[in-house]
């Protein structure tokens, strides 16, 4: 499982960095749960971003999460990903 979190991790490291204009506030949370073969990856930006990453109608955010859930299929792996803003994020703490 480390390896799938791995290559999910730079994945959407990568794309995120072509779609957000504030890097420096951008976070990429993981939780894994190995015993359930699940990891859950929290892309939490600036508000602004977080629209550009979803993007019209989500096809964006669609995208992302298609390729990355393919991969995690590949190897076993259940794969969740979520797209918030810090304040989202400070509301679901």
């Amino acid at each position: 499982m480390k390896l799938v979190v791995d290559i999910l991790r730079r994945y959407l490291q990568l794309v995120a960095a072509q779609f957000v204009q504030r890097p420096e506030l951008a976070e990429l949370r993981i939780a894994e749960a190995p015993e359930s073969l699940m990891v859950r990856f929290r892309l939490v930006l600036d508000q602004g971003d977080v629209a550009r990453v979803i993007g019209r109608n989500g096809m964006t955010a669609s995208a992302i999460r298609s390729l990355a859930k393919a991969v995690g299929e590949k190897h076993g792996v259940r794969v969740v990903i979520h797209i918030l803003s810090h304040e989202e994020a400070a509301r679901e703490a």
